[in-house]
């Protein structure tokens, strides 16, 4: 099939990212979520982004208007799920509410449509359970932030059918991203690395062999990162940082465990940048 029209459901920081990659690009993007007051953030979102491409040299001033009108937002799903050739979920990390979701979806796309999650750690077979086309369901796993990140992990499931395979691989290279493929494990690639690294960063804090600061300067340095552990766990978010440890605990065991530490700043509302506090302070 060809793709043209995608609809991005979930207009988030990840979901306004991938919107804005698909309308530059080319690609029709009906841009859904729950509310237009949410939309309306998004959209104002995407703008600051292409604003900021424009003065970096990036983008040409006269394409933002071409980007944006290609992006229609909606807070109706169903009038816009008909035209979708590929939808790419984006919603919040909880299994039950993303099976709620690919269950609409289901009902409401075209029986020939490719159904992508932008998981970065749940099953997608479980996922696709909830259809009854689990054959054109496949994990999108997209990076943040992702008109930056040029990286795209392809997941596919028990049931996921080559075609998908082939058909998002390649609308992946046409939205100027790398490639690579993972089997649906819990985490994948690089959740799963990126979790046991942050862990064991916030461990090494813990014992007292390095300040926050050392620890971070030391893996920019040390291993070319552009960030730090910390500065990455501020910027991804404390409680979500949790969440994937717990995920990843509960399914591959011990050496998952979240850090104490962790767990503490999760619960006190330490979460990062998006809470004012974290392992560093910011300017709201």
């Amino acid at each position: 099939m060809t793709v043209q029209n995608i609809l991005v459901l979930g207009s988030g920081t990840m979901g306004n990212g991938i919107a804005q990659v698909c309308a530059q690009s080319g690609f029709d993007v009906a841009l859904v979520d729950v509310s237009d007051e949410i939309l309306e953030r998004a959209l104002s979102t995407i703008q600051s982004n292409l604003a900021r491409m424009v003065k970096s040299g990036k983008l040409s001033n006269d394409a933002v208007p071409q980007v944006l009108a290609r992006i229609k937002p909606s807070s109706n799903l169903r009038a816009v799920a008909e035209q979708a050739d590929l939808v790419i979920e984006a919603v919040p990390e909880l299994m039950d509410l993303k099976k709620k979701i690919f269950a609409e979806l289901d009902s409401v796309c075209r029986p020939d449509a490719i159904l992508a999650s932008n998981t970065s750690e749940l099953s997608i077979t479980s996922i696709a359970s909830a259809t009854k086309r689990p054959e054109r369901v496949i994990g999108m796993h997209w990076f943040n932030p992702a008109p930056v990140m040029r990286l795209i992990e392809i997941v596919r499931g028990l049931l996921t059918s080559d075609e998908v395979v082939r058909e998002v691989e390649e609308i992946s290279h046409k939205f100027g991203k790398e490639t690579v493929h993972a089997k649906d494990s819990q985490g994948f690639i690089v959740s799963r690395a990126l979790v046991a690294f942050k862990n064991e960063c916030i461990r090494i804090l813990e014992e007292g062999v390095a300040t926050k600061e050392d620890i971070d300067k030391a893996i920019k340095l040390g291993l070319n990162h552009p960030m730090g552990p910390f500065e990455l766990c501020d910027y991804t978010g404390l409680d979500i940082d949790l969440h994937a440890s717990e995920g990843l605990l509960e399914t591959l065991g011990e050496r998952f465990r979240p850090p104490q530490l962790l767990r503490q700043m999760a619960e006190a509302g330490l979460l990062g940048r998006k809470s004012g506090k974290g392992f560093y302070r910011y300017n709201k």
